[in-house]
C-alpha cells in the first residue's frame, strides 16, 4: 500500500491511450524496413476441387516480381491443427493437389511492391477439376456425404461427451425441446492480420513482427517449419489492433512469408486485406444445438440433454475442440441433477473455426438461457422466478459440477437482483403489458440471461512475471502475456505502484517480445490479470522483501520495522531514517554494503500458477423494441451486472464490458457468416457481413458485484469475455419475449428484420 493510500480499486486512465489517439503508436504495417518486399497470395475461388495445373509463367514475368512459389517450390510441412485431431486432415500451407475451401492458398507471389504482387497474382492460371462440396455440418456427418479429406475416410473431426445417461427425464413433469443454431461469426478485428519477416537475426535466424496475441506460441512452430532452433526465431508483437481470439494462431501465411524471407534473404511483408480477412482468418462459434430440458411443474430443473454438432471447417484446429468447453459449462449457474451432453465436430468445405471471444462458453450460455426461457413460458413462470428457483446457492461453493467444472466462488442471485433493480424490471413489464393491450406496432421485449464462465482455462492458469528496480528509481515489469487493447500497461503499473510505492509513470512494462521475455502463454481466455498480474504482484512482494532486508542491514533496524516511504523505504515512524530506491540499488551492487548471500540487484521473477481456472459470472437484462410491421429490432437498453472478482481498475473493467456487450449483441441481431450451396462465401466483405456501429447500439448500463476468488493474491477473475457471454442470450431472449404473445417460440440468430418479419408472417399472415 502506498503512503497516500491504495491505488487499486480506483479508476485510472490508460497509459496506452495517448499514443493510440495521437498516432504515434506503431503497428506492424507501420514498420520501415530497409529492402522490404511484399507478398500476395493466389487463393482458391472454388470450395472443393482437384488442382490439375498451376501456370505461374506469366506472373513470374510481371514487373517487380521476385519469386512465385507453389507447394512444390517451398516444400513446407503440413500444419497440424490440434493435438487430438486427425493428422489426415492436416493443412498444407500451399495447397497440394486439392483445395478444400474458398480462400485455400494455391500460390504466393513476392514482388518489390504490394501493387506489383497483387497484379502478378491475377496472372497465375489455375486449372481446377471441381469436386462436390459440403457446408452444412450435420449433412457432412451423414453417410455418403462428400468427403473433404478422402484419406481420413469421414467428415468427423472429433467427438466426445458423457454418453447416454440413464432415465435422464424420469423425474420430469414436462420436457421442453428446441433445436438452435449458434451461427458462425467473423472476428473482424480493426487491424487485419499480417507479418513482417526479417532474416538474419538472431544468430542467422529470423525476426518476425506479427500482430499476434501469443508471441511465444508462434516461436516454436515457426522454428520447426524453418528448420531453426527456437532461439533463432524472435517474435515481436508491436501494437495490435484487436484480436478476440483469431489472432492467437500460427497461420500458414506466417509460415510462407517467413520461408520466403529466408529463401530470398530479404525482409518480406504480408498485409491482409479486409476481404482476405473474411476468407482466411479463423472464424468463431458455429454450432447446431439440440437441447432438451426436464422440469417439475413448479419450475425445478430435473435434467438436461444436449447434442451438439460443431463446425470445424476444412482444416480442423482448436475450433473443432471447443464444444468441449460448451459441455464443461453446460450446467451454468443452476442446480441440474442430471446432464447428458454429447458432441461431434464436422469437417466442411469452409474456413477453419477457432477461438473467438468466449470460445465455447458463450455457446453454453446461449443454449441454456434460451431453453430456460422456453421452459418459463411453457410453465407460465416469470423468467426471473425460474432462474432464482434453480440458482446454485452461494453456500455451496466451491463445488465441482456434473461436467467437471471446479467453480471457485459465486453469488448468482446477488448479480441478478442487482440487474433487476437497475433495470426497473417491474416497470418494464408494466410497459410491455400496456403495449400489448393497446396493440402497438412497436412491442417491448425484456430478455434475461444469467451466466457463469471459465477464465484462465485448463492449461492457461500459469504465467511468467518479473520485476526489477533500477538506479534511477524506475521499475521494469516483464510479463508473458501480450496485450492487444486490454490495458495491461496500466493494470500492471498499478500493481507495481501499489506494492513498491513508485509513481505509475516510472513503471515500464516489457511484453510481446520473445527476445526480452523468456517465456509466456500470451493473452486469451480472460487470463492476464489473474495470472501475469499475480506474477507481477508476487515478484513485487519479493523485491520489497529484498529492499527491507537490505535497508534493515544498512539502517541497523529490524526488517519488520521497515516500511514503504517517500520514494523508497524507511524505518516505521522515523521518516528521517530512510533510503530511496536508487540508494538501495546502488547498495545492492556494492559488495561492501549488502548482506552476505544477497543478490547484487533488486529483482525477482517467477511463474505464478493459480492451480485451476476461475469462474466469473453475472446477469444481463436487454430491452428491445420490435416493429411488428417491418421486423426491425432496436436494442434500447442493456443492463449488465458482471462479477469478475476483485476490481483493480473500474475503467478497464467497464471498457471490457462495453466491448463485450457490443459483440454479443451483434451476434444476436446482425452478424453471420454464410455460404451458398456451392461453398462460395456470400458475406465476404463489410457490405454483406453486418457489424454494428455505435449508432445501432445504446449506451450500456454496466455495474459490478465483487466476489473475490481465493485462487490468486489479487482476488481477480477475468472480465474480457464476460460481456459477450451474458449479452447474446439476453438480447436473443428479449427479441423472442417481444413476440411471444403472438405465438412465436423461437427464432435462430441473428434476429434480422427479415427473419423476424417472416416469423411474424408465419403465425399471423398479412
Amino acid at each position: 500500500m502506498t503512503t497516500s493510500g491504495s491505488i487499486l480499486g480506483h479508476p485510472v486512465r490508460r497509459k496506452e491511450d495517448p499514443g493510440i489517439l495521437n498516432g504515434t503508436t506503431r503497428y506492424f504495417d507501420d514498420l520501415a524496413v530497409v529492402g522490404l518486399v511484399n507478398i500476395a497470395f493466389v487463393r482458391s475461388t472454388i470450395a472443393h476441387a482437384h488442382i490439375e495445373s498451376i501456370d505461374t509463367s506469366e506472373a513470374a514475368a510481371m514487373p517487380g516480381v521476385l519469386a512465385v512459389y507453389t507447394a512444390d517450390d517451398l516444400s513446407l510441412p503440413d500444419q497440424h491443427g490440434f493435438l487430438m485431431l486427425p493428422p489426415t486432415a492436416n493443412r498444407p500451407p500451399l495447397a497440394r493437389g486439392t483445395v478444400r475451401f474458398v480462400g485455400d492458398i494455391v500460390a504466393a507471389v513476392v514482388a518489390d511492391t504490394r501493387t506489383h504482387a497483387i497484379d502478378a497474382v491475377e496472372m497465375v492460371v489455375v486449372d481446377y477439376d471441381p469436386l462436390p462440396a459440403v457446408m452444412d455440418p450435420e449433412a457432412a456427418l451423414v453417410e455418403g456425404s462428400p468427403l473433404v479429406h478422402e484419406a481420413h475416410g469421414s467428415n468427423l473431426a472429433i467427438g466426445m461427451g458423457t454418453g447416454e445417461v440413464d432415465d435422464i427425464f424420469g423425474d420430469a413433469d414436462v420436457v421442453v425441446t428446441q433445436r438452435m443454431h449458434n451461427q458462425r461469426l467473423a472476428g473482424i478485428p480493426m487491424e487485419n492480420n499480417g507479418i513482417v519477416a526479417v532474416p538474419g537475426e538472431p544468430d542467422g535466424g529470423i525476426t518476425v513482427w506479427v500482430p499476434t496475441q501469443a508471441p511465444h506460441g508462434l516461436q516454436a512452430p515457426l522454428a520447426t517449419v524453418l528448420g531453426l532452433e527456437p532461439a533463432q526465431v524472435r517474435v515481436v508483437a508491436p501494437a495490435v489492433g484487436g484480436g478476440f481470439g483469431p489472432k492467437a494462431g500460427d497461420y500458414v501465411e506466417f509460415q510462407i512469408v517467413a520461408a520466403a524471407a529466408m529463401r530470398l534473404g530479404r525482409p518480406v511483408k504480408w498485409t491482409e486485406t479486409r476481404s482476405e480477412n473474411l476468407l482466411s482468418m479463423i472464424q468463431g462459434r458455429g454450432q447446431v444445438q439440440h437441447v432438451e430440458l426436464g422440469l417439475k411443474r413448479d419450475g425445478t430443473i430435473t435434467g438436461l440433454r444436449v447434442r451438439v454438432v460443431g463446425e470445424a471447417g476444412a482444416y480442423p484446429a482448436i475450433g473443432a475442440f471447443l464444444p468441449f468447453f460448451t459441455q464443461t459449462m453446460s450446467q451454468g449457474v443452476y442446480v441440474i441433477p442430471k446432464i447428458e451432453f454429447n458432441w461431434q465436430s464436422a469437417i466442411t468445405n469452409t474456413t477453419t473455426t477457432g477461438a473467438y471471444r468466449g470460445a465455447g462458453r458463450p455457446e453454453a450460455a446461449a443454449l441454456l438461457e434460451r431453453i430456460i426461457d422456453i421452459a418459463a413460458r411453457e410453465l407460465g413462470i416469470d423468467p426471473v422466478e425460474i432462474r432464482h428457483k434453480n440458482f446454485i446457492p452461494a453456500a455451496d461453493f466451491p463445488l465441482t459440477t456434473l461436467t467437471g467444472a471446479a467453480y471457485d466462488t459465486g453469488e448468482y442471485a446477488k448479480a441478478l437482483d442487482a440487474a433487476i433493480a437497475a433495470a426497473g424490471y417491474d416497470e418494464l413489464r408494466a410497459d410491455q403489458r400496456a403495449r400489448r393491450e393497446r396493440g402497438d406496432t412497436k412491442q417491448l421485449g425484456i430478455g434475461i440471461a444469467s451466466y457463469v464462465e471459465i477464465t484462465a482455462p485448463v492449461g492457461l492458469h500459469a504465467e511468467y512475471g518479473a520485476v526489477e528496480v533500477h538506479e534511477d528509481g524506475s521499475v521494469t515489469a516483464k510479463v508473458g502475456t501480450s496485450a492487444h487493447g486490454q490495458g495491461h500497461e496500466t493494470a500492471f503499473a498499478m500493481i507495481v505502484a501499489e506494492l513498491l510505492g513508485v509513481p505509475m509513470d516510472k513503471v515500464t512494462l516489457v511484453q510481446s517480445d520473445t527476445a526480452l521475455v523468456p517465456r509466456g502463454q500470451g493473452t486469451m481466455g480472460s487470463r492476464s490479470l489473474q495470472t501475469a498480474g499475480s506474477a507481477v504482484w508476487r515478484a513485487s512482494e519479493m523485491v520489497l522483501e529484498q529492499a527491507k532486508q537490505l535497508a534493515a542491514h544498512l539502517l541497523e533496524a529490524s526488517p519488520d520495522d521497515i516500511v514503504l516511504g517517500e520514494g523508497g523505504v524507511q524505518v516505521a515512524g522515523v521518516p528521517t531514517s530512510a533510503l530511496t530506491w536508487g540508494d538501495l540499488v546502488r547498495a545492492a551492487r556494492d559488495d561492501s554494503k549488502r548482506p552476505e548471500g544477497m543478490a547484487a540487484e533488486l529483482a525477482a521473477e517467477l511463474d505464478f500458477d493459480a492451480g485451476q481456472s476461475s469462474f466469473p459470472f453475472g446477469s444481463h437484462i436487454a430491452v428491445v423494441e420490435v416493429d411488428t410491421d417491418t421486423g426491425r429490432v432496436e436494442l434500447v437498453r442493456h443492463i449488465a451486472v458482471d462479477d469478475c472478482g476483485r476490481i483493480l481498475n473500474p475503467l478497464l473493467v467497464a471498457g471490457q464490458q462495453h466491448g463485450g456487450i457490443a459483440q454479443g449483441a451483434a451476434q444476436a441481431l446482425f452478424e453471420e457468416i454464410r455460404y451458398d450451396e456451392d461453398g462460395n462465401p456470400i458475406t465476404g466483405n463489410l457490405m454483406d457481413y453486418a457489424i454494428p456501429s455505435a449508432a445501432e447500439l445504446p449506451s450500456f448500463e454496466v455495474s459490478n458485484t465483487e466476489t473475490p476468488t481465493p485462487l490468486n493474491p489479487l482476488g481477480a477473475k477475468g472480465i474480457g469475455e464476460s460481456g459477450t457471454i451474458g449479452s447474446t442470450p439476453a438480447v436473443h431472449n428479449a427479441v423472442i419475449d417481444a413476440l411471444s404473445h403472438l405465438g412465436i417460440r423461437h427464432i435462430d440468430m441473428p434476429c434480422t428484420a427479415e427473419k423476424v418479419w417472416r416469423a411474424i408472417q408465419d403465425v399471423h399472415p398479412a
